[in-house]
């Protein structure tokens, strides 16, 4: 049902955005990434949206104020600056950017603007705006994170448990398997929808993506927000943006939403990029200051809704540079989060995957969401599997003695059974309670 008082706030916000008069500028220089922009400057505003002429046939591109300088505007292009000459024509088309979701976007693959790129047809507009930069609800006024879902991949749904409205990073380096274990979640979990953000992915797996791991059924009840590498910085920032507008839609709908993104790191990528181009000073590893103001601003509109509203269940996959899980930018998400999974090369060099390392994984709602009986049975496999970790070398080397530590030989006997339980093929799902039973008979335990 429709909050009349709501929608009253939007339109009147809508209203108070749009503008009275026809406002214009002109570029008076391009400088790398940047636009400068002269005129009525007083007008725009950070954020703001303008229409650039480019050529001689009435084309444009749009740009996005990004800061200014020397009383001129600077801005940012969502396309390719070819084109944009002296004295081109400016317009300012809107003070924010906003964009009009609806339940009729499920099944729909758009661009960061919210255009469809699926050839299906236009999109319908809802009848409510909603911002791209939309603050979370009030920290007093949000319910609790609620039962735990499935997501159909054993390693996680034992080990690092979710629950409804919790937000997890997806820790790896490249080539590690996070985008198959995406596809996973994205398959197997059980939620009512899915808003998947592809920001800064190749181009020829978007297709893929689609067809071979979403699939027909999964993406009837989802949207795609896809920007590839080779797009503007700012189509890879505002496709973040968008991926966290549409599930707070779908939230305030009343829906649970599973919202997955990959990956964070390209955001703060993109958002390294703009800053640099204004003037930002570089700070750790070239990241400036407002890459670590706009992560938790953007993190934190996941998780649960105001108390009688759906909530938003996040994954976000983090590319940890040079396989260092403590460079700057996983640091900072690390710390925002409710919990981590990380992946490791080594893992998936000897051939399991997902390669997933349970014991550095955390999730901050455990051990409070596991059933009881199933607590025991996680805590003897992950005590057996530390054992084995902390003997692993000693073992291969051929160093170890048997029987000098009765739990490292528990621990040899039952490792290639716990890594096969660990692994996971693509297409396989197992539920939580499938796999709590097939964990005990494993290591023979009786649940209570």
């Amino acid at each position: 049902m429709i909050n009349r008082d709501s929608v009253l706030d939007s339109l009147f916000a809508e209203i108070e955005s749009c503008l009275p008069t026809e406002i214009y500028g002109s570029v008076e220089a391009v400088k790398g990434l940047l636009i400068e922009v002269a005129g009525p400057v007083y007008a725009m505003s950070v954020g703001a949206r303008l229409l650039i002429e480019i050529g001689e046939n009435a084309a444009s591109i749009q740009a996005e104020v990004v800061g200014f300088r020397d009383g001129k505007a600077l801005c940012m292009p969502f396309g390719q600056l070819e084109g944009v000459r002296h004295g081109s024509k400016a317009k300012l088309i809107s003070r924010e950017s906003i964009v009009h979701p609806s339940s009729a976007w499920l099944g729909r693959v758009v661009n960061a603007l919210g255009e469809p790129i699926d050839g299906k047809g236009p999109l319908p507009f809802g009848s409510i705006p909603r911002k791209m930069r939309d603050s979370p609800p009030p920290a007093a006024e949000r319910a609790r994170v609620g039962a735990p879902i499935d997501l159909g991949v054993r390693a996680l749904n034992s080990f690092v448990t979710c629950c409804q409205g919790q937000r997890l990073g997806i820790f790896a380096g490249s080539g590690v398997g996070k985008s198959v274990l995406m596809s996973m979640l994205a398959r197997n979990a059980e939620t009512e929808v899915s808003v998947i953000g592809l920001i800064g992915e190749r181009g020829r797996e978007v297709q893929e993506f689609i067809e071979d791991d979403l699939g027909e059924e999964g993406l009837t009840r989802s949207v795609v927000v896809v920007a590839t590498s080779d797009e503007s910085v700012l189509m890879r920032r505002e496709a973040a943006y968008l991926t966290l507008t549409l599930s707070e839609y779908f939230r305030d709908e009343g829906k649970n939403v599973l919202c997955m993104m990959d990956s964070i790191t390209r955001f703060a990528m993109a958002q390294r990029e703009i800053g640099l181009s204004v003037g930002e000073p570089p700070t750790s590893k070239g990241y400036t200051p407002t890459v670590f103001t706009e992560l938790p601003k953007l993190l934190e509109r996941a998780g649960p809704g105001a108390v009688g509203k759906g909530s938003v269940t996040a994954l976000f996959t983090v590319l940890v540079e040079g396989d260092n899980h403590n460079e700057p930018v996983a640091d900072a998400v690390r710390g925002i989060l409710d919990g981590h999974i990380v992946m490791e090369r080594a893992i998936a060099e000897r051939g399991r995957y997902p390669a997933i390392n349970v014991l550095k994984s955390v999730s901050r709602t455990m051990p409070r969401c596991v059933p009881d009986e199933a607590l025991p049975v996680l805590q003897r496999a992950k005590q057996l599997m530390s054992a084995y970790a902390d003997m692993e070398e000693l073992i291969r080397l051929g160093a170890y003695k048997d029987g000098a530590d009765p739990l490292v030989d528990q621990a040899i006997a039952k490792n290639n059974a716990l890594e096969g339980y660990l692994g996971q093929m693509k297409g396989e799902k197992t539920t939580i309670e499938e796999g709590y039973s097939k964990l005990a008979n494993l290591l023979e335990m009786t649940q209570a």
